[in-house]
Parts: structure tokens; C-alpha cells; sequence
């Protein structure tokens, strides 16, 4: 009885923590949406300012995560995502001073018409409101994230996963300072204090003070979200992104992308997880790319076509063709031809990233007007699949959903538009 009574104890004190933290964020959302877009802008050149002057505590910070996660015995991918470097740092800073320039879209009057009446209609951007984003490993998210919602007139409320509380904690402090000092709501960025599993599930009951979740992260924390959520999601389940090589390519470029949108980040949901190749080329292509693989340690998995040609890879099984692997693993399999790799990439892939390496215009419009998911590439690396690669500024996520947002999210995703009526004394009869 006093173990139950002790569970409920805690987790009232989770129910009344979460609530806090969404009540407190729905009446900064309310006083941000009114701010100016130059008083947004300043806050965010702040951040960044205060980001690389306090770069070293940060890194002491994730130093510290690092350690802890590395105890654990989390793969090397997995410490990777979770590393900040000055280098990283400044990228993220930079990622703030992109979104600061952007053109902020609150406010914006998509289109106007009028009715044989005179009324004047229109649609307007505003901000969603206050926006829960529940994400592991990644630290940057934290800045990422909070720019973009401040910039779009959102508040944030951000859990990070236990493994980078405290590299999350210390950005999120300096973010919410330079909001403070700046004239703005600090509470428009808050991070979830405790790594309870719990606090997720009362952050998703929160239906009527939260407007939108957006969950980053492996397949199982998003179906997790998914299926638990009262509140309006947006998502994408994992990132099994592919490359056709066609019989046209220039190989030498082919194995320079591949390479890259396989080794640069394996760990990253835009980096190649399955490479077709148009048989018509893969004898002679395969030989090469697979030694130029073996040299970057990645490990091949193949169809019975593929291990004719280069029989030392392991064989790949159904299963394979559907991995989002997240490490130096790929899948590779040749191809009749292009329909054939469509048809591949729609049995198997993710509606995340796609990208043919073609010197064929007819081919090249033919891909891109056949394959069907959210971003869709010719002759370059799936890893530009990415908000900040985009012009976006920074990306708070990627969404497989069609609805509301498809493909990286940037500024306008974060907004919804309202209808404005002018008139001038007209009356409905």
C-alpha cells in the first residue's frame, strides 16, 4: 500500500511539473506571437553570440553526457550524434543567424479576393501556438529547435533524451537568458528537467495547452509518441533512403555520392541505407565502389546479382531492404532498370530521401516525377536532405506525413494561416 501510494505521489508530481511547464509556455506563446519580428531577430543573434562565448562550458557539459553514455556501452554512431565540438557549435550558432535573417512568415498575407459582394478575403500566417518536441541524442535539436519556433512566434517545450539531459540543460539555460536580456518571454523555451520516461506520457496528455508534437528520433520513441499522443503529431517513423545509380551515370561522381551519403553521418536518418544499381552498369561499377566501401568499413550486404559480382559481401535478406541501419551497414542491390527501382523504392522505403545519379534529363524528370516521397534528389547526396542544407535555416524535423508538412520542416511549417474579412458595412441577407 505505501509503494502505491508512493507511486501516485510521484506521479501527481510529474502531472503538476508537465502542466507547469505547458501553462507557463501557452502564455509566452501569446506575448511572443505579438513580438516584432526584430525583437525575435535579436534574440536569436544573441543565442548565437552566447552560444560560442560560453562554447567551453557547453562542452564540459556534453563531456560529461558523453562519459556517461560511453559507460553504457552506446554504439559509436549513437556517441556521435550526441558529441557537440566547437566546430558543431558554430554550425548550430550559424543555423541561428540563418533563421534571424530569414523573412519572418507571422503576419504574412498569403493571397487576397473579392467577393461580388466587396468583402475583401484573405489567409494570414500565425504561429501554431506552443510546440512539444521530444527527440534523443542530438543536443543541437535544443538550438535548432528553440530558433526556429521563436522565429515562427512558437513556444517550445523540449525533452531531450536522458543520455544528453545535461548538454541540453546548459544550452537551454543560455537560450532562455538571451531571451531575458533581449526583452522577450524566456519561458517561450523550456527543457523538460527530468529524464523519467513518465514526463513524455504526461507531455502528451496535455492536449489543450500544447498545440503540436513533433518527436525526432529512432523508430521506436516516435511509434511510441505516436500511439500515446492526445495532441496532433507530426513525424516521420525512420529514414531508409536510397540511391539508384543508373546505366547513364558518371561513376566516378556515382561513387563520390554514395560514399558520401553513406559515410559522412552513418548514423543520421538522411544517409543512404539501401544503393540500387542498373545492372547494365554494375559490372563495372560494383568492383570499385565496393573497394572504396571496404576502405571506409562499411559493411555490404547484397543480392544474389550483386555477390556474383563482388561474392566476398555478406548476403542481404528481406529484412535488410526495409533496415534503417544508422551505421556503417548498407544494402545493395542491382536493378533491370529504373522501373524496377522505383517499384523498389516504393515497396521498401520510408517516403524520406531518394536520389538517382543519372546523365539523362528524360531519366533524371522521369524519377522525380515518379517517386513519391518528401524530397526527392538528382546527382547529389540524400545528407542535403536537411533544413539548414535546404535554405531552411535550421529544420525542427522531417515529416513522412503528407498532412500539414512533407519533407524538412522550416519556418512556414511552423505556421498555420488564419482567414482576415475586410468590409465595409456589408450585411448577410
Amino acid at each position: 500500500m505505501a509503494a502505491i501510494k508512493a507511486k501516485n505521489q510521484m506521479s501527481n508530481e510529474l502531472s503538476n511539473l508537465l502542466t507547469g511547464i505547458a501553462s507557463k509556455s501557452k502564455t509566452a506563446a501569446a506575448e511572443l506571437s505579438r513580438a516584432s519580428s526584430g525583437s525575435k531577430n535579436d534574440a536569436l543573434n544573441k543565442m548565437a553570440h552566447d552560444l560560442i562565448k560560453k562554447a567551453d562550458y557547453i562542452i564540459a557539459e556534453n563531456q560529461k553526457d558523453i562519459e556517461d553514455a560511453m559507460s553504457k556501452g552506446l554504439s559509436s554512431a549513437m556517441i556521435d550524434r550526441l558529441t557537440l565540438t566547437p566546430q558543431r557549435l558554430e554550425k548550430v550558432a550559424q543555423g541561428l543567424r540563418e533563421v534571424a535573417a530569414l523573412t519572418d512568415p507571422v503576419g504574412e498575407v498569403l493571397r487576397m479576393w473579392t467577393r461580388p459582394n466587396g468583402l475583401k478575403v484573405g489567409r494570414m500566417r500565425i504561429p501554431l501556438g506552443v510546440i512539444g518536441i521530444i527527440y534523443e541524442s542530438r543536443p543541437n535539436v535544443t538550438a535548432d529547435a528553440a530558433g526556429l519556433c521563436i522565429k515562427s512566434g512558437n513556444a517550445v517545450i523540449l525533452r531531450g533524451g536522458s543520455e544528453t539531459i545535461r548538454s541540453n540543460m546548459a544550452i537551454g539555460q543560455i537560450l532562455r537568458d538571451a531571451l531575458s536580456e533581449t526583452g522577450l518571454p524566456e519561458d517561450a523555451v523550456q527543457i523538460i528537467p527530468v529524464t523519467d520516461r513518465n514526463a513524455v506520457l504526461e507531455m502528451l496528455k496535455l492536449d489543450e495547452l500544447i498545440d503540436l508534437i513533433i518527436p525526432r528520433g529512432g523508430e521506436g520513441l516516435i511509434r511510441f509518441v505516436a500511439e500515446n499522443s492526445r495532441i496532433p503529431v507530426l513525424k516521420h517513423y525512420k529514414g531508409v533512403c536510397h540511391i539508384f545509380v543508373d546505366e547513364s551515370a558518371d561513376l566516378e561522381m556515382a561513387q563520390d555520392i554514395c560514399i558520401n551519403a553513406k559515410v559522412q553521418r552513418p548514423g543520421v536518418c538522411n544517409s543512404m541505407e539501401t544503393m540500387l544499381v542498373h545492372e547494365n552498369i554494375a559490372e563495372s561499377f560494383l568492383p570499385k565502389v565496393s573497394k572504396a566501401f571496404s576502405e571506409n568499413n562499411v559493411e555490404l550486404r547484397g543480392c544474389e546479382r550483386t555477390r556474383e559480382i563482388i561474392p566476398q559481401i555478406t548476403q542481404a535478406n528481406e529484412n535488410d531492404w526495409y533496415q534503417e541501419y544508422l551505421d556503417l551497414i548498407l544494402s545493395v542491390k542491382v536493378v533491370k532498370d529504373m522501373k524496377d527501382a522505383i517499384e523498389h523504392i516504393e515497396k521498401y522505403g520510408s517516403m524520406h530521401t531518394e536520389s538517382i545519379i543519372t546523365q539523362s534529363y528524360a531519366n533524371s524528370q522521369y524519377f522525380i516525377n515518379s517517386v513519391n516521397s518528401s524530397t526527392v534528389m538528382v546527382n547529389a547526396s540524400t545528407r542535403f536532405s536537411d533544413g539548414f542544407e535546404l535554405g531552411l535555416g535550421a529544420e525542427i524535423g522531417i515529416s513522412t506525413s503528407k498532412l500539414h508538412a512533407f519533407g524538412p520542416m522550416g519556418l512556414e511549417e511552423l505556421t498555420t494561416t488564419k482567414f482576415i474579412v475586410l468590409g465595409d458595412g456589408q450585411i448577410r441577407e
